[in-house]
């Protein structure tokens, strides 16, 4: 047993927000146990993890061993098995580090004990989970959730007991993405199914911004200290031919570094009331500008231990709707990045899509003179067309059968915005504070802050004019 103790002041969270803890790992070592002891309060929040010597400093592309922020404070590494969160296999003899994430540190600093635990007892090594390529036939719109947690990361539910709220929700596709660590990927590679697709993800999360990777099996080092790393990150994700977006882009954990080239951006996170007016008018002024950033929204469920029933905070609270050639990862993967589809309120949420001269959402073409609408399930609800200057058409949408064809004549871009008529607003407000149960708002919210903003409960991608 090795015990390390040391004195963590507000100036070494100033210099690096990771802190290491260095220590030797001899050959024939099959198992490493490391606990975490300091006094955890509001003020002083220290994050775990682990690294192996292969570890080349940021940015590097091996030597991650598991990641478990502040849900844990112990974990295990061994050849067979690991801590969910944590890489089991090959114990690499050398210098490895305990990495503490100085999240919050108080004015008089914080002493840390870490102790660290070796075992040689024989063990076989086990090898990692095998990417499946399941695919269902058949083109149409598919349904699914880009954003939720397991107990890999912060979450309290197993990846089986998440399985079964996706399978409740009706989802065709899910992306798993807990923060910082792809171990996940255990149960959830050889458990992929055309009945449901799992999505290759995993969240990067720091104290300046969150951010999610698609489509990668390797895992993308998440220690960034300063605002251009969001470019760096940006180049390690399309280098292995991953998608990158830009998560919840709002109070309380708004993106604070540069923008990087994001291939996506979600637009829309948890319930509609949760301030996702401001990562609309985010995106809104990125398409402005002249950014193609496709819109997806994800619930960022972290699910609970057991399985939880349907309401307005659980899997899928926004559902993202793609039209797919089929149902498969590669598919998923290829209509995010093109924005062909939109966001819905829920799995059973209305349906919007919007095509001008014959193109679909995420596509660019010449003048537009008229724009196409279909939505579906939004009777009493209203309408909005926008372009880069703003709202350019409202309408009142008549029947749950709604389709027009509509003459505008946007500037840069035009998209389609479903807005909570009187009987859907009172509804969706009703299902926030039955679930509240007299609670006070959550995410810093006020009263005034709900009243003020339009509900919406669809919203399309762009049609982008080349004119």
């Amino acid at each position: 047993m090795t015990i390390i103790k040391t004195h963590i002041a507000r100036a070494d969270q100033a210099a690096n927000p990771y802190f290491y803890v260095p220590y030797e790992v001899p050959a024939g070592t099959t198992r490493i146990d490391v606990t975490l002891a300091y006094a955890k309060a509001e003020d002083c929040v220290i994050d775990l993890g682990a690294f192996d010597p292969r570890d080349t400093g940021y940015p590097t592309q091996d030597g991650f061993r598991g990641w478990s922020g502040g849900a844990r404070d112990s974990y295990f590494i061994a050849t067979d098995d690991a801590t969910p969160g944590y890489v089991h296999g090959d114990i690499v003899p050398g210098t490895w580090n305990v990495i503490l994430g100085l999240y919050k540190i108080p004015e008089s600093g914080t002493d840390v004990t870490v102790t660290i635990e070796l075992d040689a007892s024989p063990r076989a090594i086990a090898s990692q989970p095998e990417r499946t390529f399941p695919v269902r036939r058949g083109a149409g719109w598919y349904r699914g959730d880009l954003h939720c947690h397991t107990f890999h990361s912060d979450a309290r539910g197993a990846p089986e007991v998440l399985h079964a709220a996706a399978r409740q929700a009706g989802l065709d596709f899910l992306a798993i993405a807990d923060h910082n660590t792809i171990t996940q990927r255990r149960y959830f590679h050889p458990n992929s199914s055309p009945d449901l697709v799992f999505i290759r993800a995993m969240e990067v999360t720091t104290a300046e911004g969150h951010a999610n990777v698609y489509g990668v099996d390797q895992w993308i080092d998440f220690r960034m200290t300063r605002p251009s790393d969001a470019h760096t990150l940006a180049e390690m994700v399309h280098a292995r031919g991953g998608l990158l977006s830009i998560n919840h882009d709002k109070p309380t954990i708004p993106w604070d570094y540069d923008f990087p080239a994001a291939d996506c951006q979600e637009v829309w996170q948890s319930t509609w009331l949760a301030w996702n007016w401001i990562a609309l008018e985010r995106w809104q002024s990125r398409l402005a500008s002249g950014m193609k950033l496709a819109a997806i929204g994800g619930s960022d469920f972290h699910q609970p231990a057991t399985l939880q029933p349907e309401g307005p905070l659980v899997l899928a609270r926004p559902t993202s709707v793609f039209y797919l050639p089929e149902l498969s990862e590669d598919a998923v993967l290829a209509a995010m990045k093109s924005g062909h589809g939109y966001i819905t309120e829920s799995p059973s949420g209305p349906h919007l899509e919007i095509r001008a001269n014959g193109a679909v959402m995420g596509a660019t073409t010449g003048a537009i003179r008229t724009v196409s609408v279909i939505a579906r399930g939004a009777g009493g609800d209203l309408l909005a067309l926008v372009d880069a200057t703003g709202e350019i058409a409202r309408l009142d949408i008549d029947g749950d059968n709604f389709a027009a064809d509509i003459p505008v004549v946007p500037k840069g871009f035009v998209r389609a915005e479903i807005i909570a008529g009187d009987a859907s607003r009172s509804r969706i407000l009703s299902d926030l504070a039955t679930l509240l149960g007299g609670a006070e708002l959550p995410w810093q919210l006020r009263e005034a802050d709900i009243g003020s903003q339009p509900i919406r409960r669809a919203l399309s991608n762009p049609v982008y004019s080349e004119a």
